[in-house]
Order: C-alpha cells, then structure tokens, then sequence
C-alpha cells in the first residue's frame, strides 16, 4: 500500500531524490478557530492534512509539516483557542518557508491547500513571491451542489465540514445536540472527501508539473 511521503519523517537523502523526482510540494495551511460549539478549533487542519497524507500517497508528490494558524477577519468573532496571525505575517513566513525550498531542495512548485476563504487570509497565500509556481486550491472552493442538502449554507459548523469530521474524526465533534441541527452524516463526509480528493487530484496534480 503507498504510504504519505512527510518531510519531517524522512532522510535529506530521501527528501533529495524525492524532490527531484517530482519537483513538486504539498503544503497543508490550517487554521486554528472556533468553527461551532461540536467541531475541534483544529477542524480545517485535520481535514488538509488528512488531504495532503492522502494526495501525497497517490502521487508521490512530498508534503510538508501543516501551517497551524491563518488570518481571521474579525476579532469580536473568535472564541477561546482561536490564534491567528496578521496578513502580512503569514505572507512573510510563507515566502520564507517556500524560498527556502526553492534554494536548498529545488522544489519548482508548490501547491497550498487551505480551507478558510478569509480574504486576507487568501491574499497572504496568493500573492506569495516565488522562482518557481504556486498554486493555491480552496479545498471548499468546488461545487458541492449534487451532494450537500443546503448548497451555499454555512461553512462554520455547518452540513460540509461537519460531514468531513463525521468521516475522518468522529471522536472529535462534541454537543450531540448541535448535530441535530444540521443536515450531516458520515457517508455524506466519505462523498464530499472522496470528491474533493478526486478534483485536486485530476486538476493539478495527475500531470506533468509547471
């Protein structure tokens, strides 16, 4: 069975004939953040590095340790736990982590998953400098309209990322009574995974990179 390739455990030996046999990296960018009184404040983490373990095991394509934090919109919104960082510092780590990468591994492109739609959170990840391609994919940016029963409902603690939970983590959503609220269920999370996983697969992975 193929098995994740994760940087942090594996050789420099192995991490150069790796990337050189690929060129290319994974990048999971977490957040950490209220997401409704039943889901972990790590949601969006587990569900990209889940992503990244498993896109990385079909492609061979390395991934790198997940950025935990993101930028948040608006402070009066956040709960307890929830950390995040300026714009302009996720950019400058980002453009750092990844310049690194290009100069000492020779990674020539880099494809972030992330799964907050925050807009200064997405500029951060967009406007990226690099010798190399960045490709940034929104893993809740694909239409889920044949699967969820409320297309375009609420992202936070709603039917989508509840159902990926469900799926990947159910020992972590908690408040039972919260769940009878929203239109989720685990076969509904194994859909929408296997359907995410399929369209970054196809778009940008399954072909020669540049």
């Amino acid at each position: 069975m193929a098995h994740p390739w994760r940087l942090k455990e594996m050789t420099p030996a192995e991490t150069r004939d790796r990337l050189r046999t690929t060129g290319r990296l994974l990048i999971p960018a977490g957040t950490l953040e209220l997401r409704g009184p039943h889901l972990p404040l790590g949601c969006d983490t587990l569900i990209l590095e889940r992503l990244a373990d498993d896109l990385s095991a079909r492609t061979g394509i390395p991934r790198s340790p997940a950025i935990e934090f993101g930028v948040h919109a608006r402070q009066d919104e956040v709960g307890p736990g929830t950390a995040s960082l300026r714009r302009k510092t996720l950019h400058r780590v980002m453009n750092e982590l990844i310049a690194g990468w290009e100069e000492d591994a020779g990674v020539g492109e880099f494809i972030i998953l992330t799964a907050h739609a925050v807009e200064g959170h997405q500029e951060a990840l967009s406007t990226i400098r690099a010798l190399g391609v960045v490709r940034v994919v929104d893993i809740f940016g694909f239409d889920f309209s044949g699967i969820l029963e409320v297309p375009g409902g609420p992202v936070h603690g709603g039917e989508l990322d509840t159902s990926l939970l469900l799926h990947l983590r159910p020992d972590l959503l908690r408040a039972p009574a919260a769940l009878t609220r929203i239109a989720a269920s685990a076969e509904k999370g194994k859909r929408l995974y296997d359907y995410i996983l399929q369209q970054i697969a196809q778009r940008w992975l399954l072909r020669e990179p540049g």
